[in-house]
């Protein structure tokens, strides 16, 4: 088992969660990661999924949408709204897997990019679920396991990045 590099507060009971998050680089390079799409697509998502970007308008009032496929074919589609991008501050948006038997199952996420000494980034995203039973399903669902990969791929992915510059 890997190393778990991921924080997930998940008090029972509540409708929220916080995932907190150490990345080696600067600030502004991990926000770009998560507002560049073709940065976006090399790193969103567990190893194994390609991912096809097909709306990425992070913006205030922007939206996404992408699907991620696996090796059987299989798909996976998400979508949101953004509510407010402060560059290189904060994202406000909101999320939501389409694979649900019902629609209507939306996170809002808020994710602060706090700069530390030694250019590095702590990431703290706030996740608040509709139901505790929408959080609780999410932390069931191998969520965690697919933040990890999603991470160490961040991780990569800066560490290419920032020997380039």
């Amino acid at each position: 088992m890997a190393k778990r590099t991921v924080k997930i507060t998940a008090e029972p009971g509540k409708q929220e969660m916080i995932i907190e998050r150490e990345v080696n680089a600067p600030r502004e390079l991990v926000f770009k990661a998560f507002t560049d799409k073709d940065l976006y697509a090399q790193w969103i998502g567990p190893r194994g999924l390609t991912t096809e970007i097909e709306t990425f308008e992070p913006r205030t009032g922007g939206s996404y949408r992408y699907v991620q496929k696996d090796r059987e074919g299989n798909t996976y589609a998400f979508h949101g709204v953004y509510h407010e991008v402060s560059a290189p501050e904060r994202i406000i948006d909101t999320f939501e897997y389409e694979g649900l038997p019902e629609t209507g199952h939306v996170i809002l996420d808020v994710m602060n990019f706090e700069e530390l000494p030694g250019g590095r980034t702590r990431l703290v995203g706030k996740s608040v679920f509709l139901t505790v039973e929408d959080r609780d399903g999410m932390m069931q669902s191998g969520m965690e396991e697919g933040m990890e990969d999603s991470y160490s791929r961040l991780d990569e992915l800066m560490e290419r990045m920032t020997v380039r510059t």
